[in-house]
């Protein structure tokens, strides 16, 4: 069997594994409670920062859910997925805990200046990072990136910011399994 195509576990975020994390254009992102529904959901919009080889963030905009920001709450594990789609086949997961950032905790203004501005910006991840695997991606197609969407933003700044707190408040204050999400305000 050919070695590329085992699975490799390291410690860390290696800087030629960090080259890999800061092309990608979308990643996925994974947490469960200890009940309850599992939830995968796609990330992109400039929204991740590796600080250090064990230590990635993430900015986490209004959605229509907000099921990692509870999950996060009754239990801290999460997986960070990155398919490479047009480079070479790869597939890495980043494993660890998480604890959600919002605003108004003292971190919120040092961290989110770190991304790009993005109205309606509802919490940061912090995740810890344990363990990092790498596999082939040999089933992973090839894709071109014709660019982010801008319809999060546009819907955004439709909403303004009372309408994105009333937002919050109304779908966003728990999960879908009703677990609370720790939003301020809601």
């Amino acid at each position: 069997m050919d070695n590329a195509a085992m699975a490799t576990q390291y410690s860390e975020i290696s800087d030629r594994l960090r080259g890999v994390l800061e092309e990608q254009a979308m990643f996925f992102v994974a947490t469960a409670a200890a009940d309850g529904r599992v939830n995968v959901s796609p990330k992109g919009l400039d929204s991740l920062r590796v600080l250090s080889p064990n230590r990635v963030v993430w900015l986490n905009g209004t959605g229509s859910g907000n099921e990692s920001a509870a999950h996060v709450l009754s239990n801290p594990r999460m997986t960070l997925m990155f398919c490479s789609f047009v480079r070479e086949p790869l597939i890495l997961r980043l494993y660890g805990a998480a604890r959600a950032v919002h605003e108004g905790d003292p971190d919120w203004n040092r961290l989110l200046d770190l991304f790009p501005p993005m109205l309606g910006a509802r919490t940061i991840f912090d995740v810890d990072i344990d363990l990092v695997q790498t596999s082939c991606g040999y089933g992973v197609p090839l894709y071109e990136l014709e660019g982010q969407r801008d319809l999060m933003p546009r819907w955004a700044e439709k909403k303004g910011e009372e309408g994105l707190r009333a937002y919050h408040r109304e779908r966003n204050a728990s999960s879908i399994d009703g677990l609370p999400t720790g939003l301020p305000g809601t």
